[in-house]
């Protein structure tokens, strides 16, 4: 599977490591999910995690982003001509319909309305993480 992941689920996944989010960022690092990025969601995922009021150990930041630079699928995506209520969020909609990804997981499902998704599929974690359980159930 390929997901998009929104920087408020990694900041999430990396500040309550055993709700959702921090499950879907153990299933990212243990290679069991795809990860698809362009180069503004990488900008964005090093800016974000810099950030002070985190207080994120700037090593594992470091490493954790390294990481995802050498695995994720690196994308050039196509502008989609469409309106979102918060325009930086773009990136995530268009890397998402550019590898038709498995779903965009996001804590801000009202950032992305059904209107302008383009047939990607929109999951908050927990939503996310129900499916992923359901398709896997049977390989256990």
């Amino acid at each position: 599977m390929i997901i998009v992941l929104d920087t408020n689920v990694l900041v999430a996944g990396l500040l309550s490591p055993f709700g959702p989010p921090g499950r879907i960022l153990d299933l990212v690092l243990s290679g069991e999910l795809g990860l698809a990025c362009d180069d503004r969601i990488l900008a964005e995922y090093h800016d974000v995690l810099a950030r002070a009021k985190f207080g994120f150990d700037r090593a594992s930041v470091a490493e954790l982003l390294a990481y995802i630079e050498a695995e994720e699928q690196h994308v050039t995506a196509m502008p989609l001509n469409v309106e979102l209520p918060d325009p930086d969020d773009m990136p995530f909609l268009e890397v998402s319909r550019a590898v038709q990804a498995d779903a965009l997981v996001t804590g801000n499902t009202r950032h992305y309305p059904a209107a302008s998704r383009h047939n990607v599929i929109v999951l908050t974690p927990a939503e996310f993480m129900q499916r992923w359980r359901a398709n896997h159930a049977g390989n256990r």
